[in-house]
Parts: structure tokens; sequence; C-alpha cells
């Protein structure tokens, strides 16, 4: 069907609904369980019989007569549900079947039971549709493929795809234990300005804009640096902000106009101190995150167990490229890295 005609169908649908009284979109909604809990907890609720409420988007349905399975599916994970006209009863069961596509959002209430094929199931006894979906989402089976539509609808990749889901989830952690570790270490989390009269802390271009208040034109910070060296100025010895960049340059699927940035400042303290510090937070991370410090990447063994190895950059230079750096003049470097195939731009110092 066309995306036109579904469409269509779905708000004449919608409109019979509030015709007929049943808002499709209630206020407040209750459960009592998440799929991860049913699934979690489902041999004592199935022992005891204690009624389950659940709540999330339907993402497959399959009639078969007087019984209906589909699946829920919330931020835990999915579980099946079973909607039956002997259970329900005949008005009930027709009233939600007619009213209920993949895609909608819907409450159901009942009993945690095993099918004759040992599959965990909740046997509804009660089913309200919570919001109704007016586009389709991608197919179940097939899910979402194309990499283009992933990277622009983001919402339907994290629908469809469980290991994505994982990943912003780990993000979040990631984040979480970076502010710990910080923190814990004695540093101030801070927010520093990001319209700035004079965009600095990194050579990027910015975007411009203009705040009217003043009428004057603004840019959106490509650093947070030099704000965060005046507070150490004004006498805050360790502070670090996480937050969002722009720089109004090259975009790629790996590469955002706009990203968040760590950047942290500490007194007294020299490159070693904060190599050390480095090397603390990532293994901390790495820790917190529950995927162990020994893991491959993309085909390599990498161990994050402290400490790490400390190489100078003169000595992997000699090593590896055969140059005493302290003997040669920028030119000669120059010469080095063209033929390793490495561009080097006119502007750029030796160091």
């Amino acid at each position: 069907m066309a995306l036109k005609d579904y469409r269509k169908t779905q708000l004449e649908k919608r409109k019979e609904l509030l015709a007929k009284s049943r808002f499709p979109y209630p206020v407040s909604v209750k459960r009592t369980h998440t799929t991860a809990e049913i699934d979690k907890n489902f041999t004592a609720l199935k022992r005891q019989g204690k009624e389950v409420t659940l709540a999330g988007r339907v993402i497959s349905l399959r009639r078969h007569g007087g019984a209906t399975f589909g699946n829920l599916q919330d931020a835990g994970g999915e579980f099946q549900f079973l909607f039956r006209r002997d259970n329900m009863g005949k008005s009930a069961y027709e009233d939600i079947i007619d009213a209920i596509d993949v895609g909608d959002f819907l409450q159901v209430q009942g009993d945690a039971f095993l099918t004759k094929r040992k599959e965990r199931t909740l046997d509804v006894k009660r089913g309200t549709l919570l919001a109704k979906a007016i586009r389709p989402i991608p197919e179940k089976w097939h899910g979402l493929k194309d990499v283009e539509e992933r990277y622009r609808k983001r919402y339907l990749d994290l629908l469809m795809n469980e290991e994505v889901r994982d990943l912003f989830l780990l993000r979040s952690k990631i984040f979480e234990a970076t502010r710990e570790f910080l923190s814990g270490e004695g540093f101030v989390e801070v927010e520093t300005p990001i319209l700035q009269h004079i965009p600095g802390g990194a050579s990027a271009k910015p975007f411009t804009t203009h705040i009217n208040a003043f009428d004057s034109d603004m840019y959106l910070r490509v650093a947070p640096e030099l704000y965060l060296k005046r507070l150490l100025i004004g006498g805050m010895e360790r502070v670090f902000e996480l937050g969002r960049m722009f720089r109004n340059e090259g975009v790629d699927h790996s590469h955002n106009p706009d990203f968040t940035m760590l950047e942290f400042y500490w007194a007294y303290a020299d490159y070693k101190d904060m190599m050390k510090l480095t090397e603390g937070l990532i293994t901390h991370i790495v820790k917190t995150t529950g995927r162990g410090l020994a893991r491959e990447y993309e085909g390599k063994k990498v161990d994050f167990k402290t400490p790490w190895e400390r190489v100078e950059f003169t000595d992997l230079l000699r090593k590896h490229a055969g140059v005493e750096y302290e003997s040669v003049n920028k030119e000669a470097l120059a010469r080095v890295a063209k033929d390793a195939g490495i561009k080097v731009e006119k502007h750029e110092a030796k160091a």
C-alpha cells in the first residue's frame, strides 16, 4: 500500500474511534511491569497468577480467527501477547482487533502463561489503544537496512535495530562514568557560554548568528577552552565541561557539525599528571560499562589493563621512520612525510 493511502486509512480509523468516544491518546498510562521485568519474573508471576499490565509499541500482529498473537516492544525489549475471543468476550475482542495496527502503542492487562510451544506470553483480558500510528514502521523481519535512511531517521533506526538502542544506552553510560570519575578526582563540572563574541580555543570555522537584544553578530562556540581557562584564573583549580561544540565544516556519517566534546583543565599539573588521569578515566569507563578490560577491536586484541606503556614521540619517529627529530629541520621532515604519503600544508610548523 502506498504511503499516502496507508496514512489516509489510518486517519479514517482514528476518526471512527473518536466518533465512538474512544479517544486514542489517553493522558496517563499505568503499567505494573516492563517487558524485561515480566520476562525476568515470569515463573513467579505465572505461579502466583498475578495480573500483569504492559505498555508499548505493537511491532507484529498475527491473526488466527478467534485468536490474535502480537509482540509488544518497550525500552527493555519485547514480549508476546495473545488476544482470545473466548477470554475477552466477542465485543471487546473485535473492538481492540479492529482498532490496532502494527506501529500503534498499546496497553494490555492479563496473565502470564506458556503456550503449547512453550512461548512466554501474556493472555490478555483487557487491551487499550494508547496512540494511533498514522505512518507505517519498517517491516519487522527485514528491518531498516538502508544506511542513508537510518542516519536521516534515527528514531526508526532505534525502533528497528536493537544493537543501535544498546549503543545509545552505552553512550549515556560513558557520559555518566566520565562525570563520576572526574568528580571523584575533585573536578567541578561547569557550563560556559555557547554564544561567543570571539570563537576561540581551536582552529575551526564557526557558525554565525545574531543576538537581537544587543544587535550584535555572535558565533556558536568551536571549543570551551578560553572560558575554562578563565575559571582557572578565578581560582577554580580543576574544571571540566562535557557539552556541544559547533564547527561549520565537513560532514560525513561519523562527523557532525555539532558534536559533544570533553575538555578538562587542572592547575599545578603537568602532562605526566594528565596522562595518568586520562589512563584512569578511560579504564574507569571501560570497567563501568561492563565490557571487561580485554577485548578485540577490528581483529586486534586491546587490553586496557594499567599501567599503560609510555613512549616518547621522538623514539617512535626514530623506530618507524628512521628520523632523528632533533637533527632535522622542517623541510627535511616534510620530505620524509611526503615520501610516506603524508600531505603537509605550507603553514604547518615542524612541531
